[in-house]
């Protein structure tokens, strides 16, 4: 079964911090787990580099930023979230870094990070931080750009669980991952898989069924992988570009979660793939890396 005992919350403090925090303390409750709110202070060349003072004025500064730091990490969420029971700490140095090695050395099950996308844009931008945490963190990280929108606690539901597999090695882990989580919550099951597109030039002859022969084969080998790992879901079998295709069975079943791998070294939803930072970017609920 799965097991969600520590949660990671990186927060900056903004309204997409609000968001993530509401999700995470939804998923605490669920499963019992602990939270802490991770704040990083970036080194005193990122902030004070363009001003022009001596090494005395500068540490002063940053010392009098710090502070004003630590008292707003410990007031955060006070009274937007009453029951939100987090352990709060406070580091200096490269954000990504320090999120992701205070992940591994506190062995966290999750990590909770929006995006940094902002409004119409935000489908375009991952934000540098989220991309290099995803590229690198060795647990499961729930992102997405509509963290900030997430409705109140006793409102967050998971009613509908998309897996997007790749029929990889790794395709076991994330249904695996998937489908414990769908479990828990007593959610319907997606597993979805894109097959490539295959588009012929004009007036070129194809046999009628060429479409039909590699879904077909991709149907089996999803069924084949349900069927191995041990669990129950409804297949959705698409052509296309793999993150279209999540995104058309997210919306089109009303998934409330998407969750995709990124630990294998190959395949279209593996680690460092461009689909993946596509489908987090594109997809309308919040998405689970494994």
């Amino acid at each position: 079964m799965l097991s969600i005992a520590k949660i990671l919350l990186p927060v900056d403090f903004s309204s997409r911090s609000i968001g993530a925090a509401r999700y995470a303390e939804a998923l605490a409750e669920k499963f019992g787990a602990s939270v802490t709110m991770l704040h990083v202070i970036p080194p005193p060349h990122y902030e004070f580099a363009s001003m022009e003072a001596g090494s005395t004025a500068l540490a002063e500064l940053y010392m009098n930023r710090k502070e004003a730091v630590e008292k707003e990490c410990n007031n955060f969420l006070v009274n937007e979230l009453p029951q939100l029971r987090a352990r709060r700490v406070l580091l200096e140095g490269d954000p990504a870094r320090e999120i992701v090695t205070f992940a591994h050395d506190e062995k966290c099950d999750l990590i909770v990070l929006p995006t940094h996308g902002y409004g119409p844009f935000r489908r375009f931008v991952l934000g540098s931080v989220t991309a290099k945490v995803l590229h690198d963190a060795d647990c499961p990280m729930m992102t997405g750009v509509h963290l900030e929108e997430a409705p109140p606690v006793e409102k967050i539901e998971f009613k509908t669980v998309l897996a997007a597999v790749d029929l990889g090695s790794h395709s076991d882990k994330v249904l695996r991952w998937a489908a414990d989580f769908a479990d828990k919550y007593g959610a319907r099951l997606v597993v979805t898989h894109a097959v490539p597109s295959l588009e012929g030039r004009t007036g070129e002859y194809f046999d009628p069924d060429w479409r039909v022969h590699p879904s077909r084969q991709a149907r089996e080998s999803v069924s084949s992988l349900m069927s191995s790992v041990g669990v129950h879901g409804d297949p959705f079998i698409e052509a296309g570009d793999p993150p279209h295709v999540v995104y058309d069975g997210a919306y089109r079943f009303g998934a409330d979660l998407v969750v995709i791998g990124r630990g294998s070294a190959s395949g279209v939803f593996g680690r460092l793939r461009a689909n993946a930072y596509s489908i987090i970017r594109q997809s309308p609920c919040p998405v689970v890396s494994v």
